[in-house]
């Protein structure tokens, strides 16, 4: 019991910046707290003492803000951090190393009794902040789930899920999409992909403002090399001379000389 508490307290130290000592994350981390009370729970949950473990859950929500069923089954490792607002259902499986943010729902979307209504996370897997995980699926080891992602289907391991409803980010498109509006300062992961026509005159206007970053770079590397008074590399055919003359007057028509 104590080595499991001293490994809970060991990877919060590992992975919160924010921790400053043994004592700080024992005494004022609720993650902390919901975790050790679920194990009460689920102990009692497994032996039949049901009440006793619905209570003990219960008191766990009054004390820290995050509801565990008793039912749920938490691997080692696992990080809740912040954790306010976390629901984790009764059939839901949580793996080892896993970091869960706070407002973070792992829920159902089955109403019968004794089925998998809830999902299961990988080894690993990061959920962040306000995302709901909704169904009897599998998020596979080392995933992500974007903040306020709506997750219905399976993510595949290593994956990235966002927006809502959540897509895989996975196709080198979208990775680049994503790069290039990380850059401009805004990302509309946060919006629907397939159906909303906001979302893909937004995805248009991305992908054109890139492919004219794109564009200017290769004119300014061009005008570099003719001030350094060398043809471009792309001028291959024909005299070097009569290239870098034709290049000049094409500079000086751009620039309306």
């Amino acid at each position: 019991m104590f080595a499991r508490l001293r490994s809970d307290i060991q990877c919060i130290l590992d992975r919160d910046p924010a921790a400053r000592s043994a004592w700080e994350v024992l005494t004022c981390y609720p993650g902390l707290h919901a975790l050790v009370m679920h194990r009460w729970a689920h102990w009692c949950w497994t032996h039949g003492l049901k009440w006793l473990g619905r209570f003990i859950s219960h008191i766990a929500r009054w004390l820290t803000g995050i509801e565990i069923h008793p039912g749920a089954q938490i691997g080692r490792g696992v990080f809740i951090d912040h954790g306010m607002g976390v629901v984790i259902g009764e059939t839901a499986e949580v793996g080892d190393g896993c970091t869960i943010y706070h407002g973070v729902t792992l829920g159902g979307t089955s109403l019968y009794k004794g089925a998998k209504r809830h999902p299961t996370l990988g080894r690993n897997v990061v959920v962040g902040a306000g995302a709901k995980v909704l169904g009897g699926f599998t998020v596979g080891d080392g995933a992500k789930v974007g903040s306020n992602a709506v997750v219905v289907k399976p993510v595949p391991a290593g994956a990235t899920a966002v927006g809502n409803p959540a897509r895989i980010i996975e196709a080198e498109g979208d990775a680049k999409r994503e790069e290039a509006a990380s850059r401009m300062g805004f990302s509309a992961y946060g919006v629907t992909q397939n159906d909303d026509p906001l979302s893909q005159a937004l995805r248009g206007l991305i992908d054109n403002a890139s492919s004219q970053e794109h564009q200017i770079a290769l004119l300014w590397q061009a005008i570099e090399k003719l001030s350094a008074g060398k043809p471009p590399a792309e001028c291959v055919p024909g005299d070097a001379a009569r290239e870098e003359h034709f290049e000049k007057d094409k500079l000086n028509q751009l620039v309306g000389k």
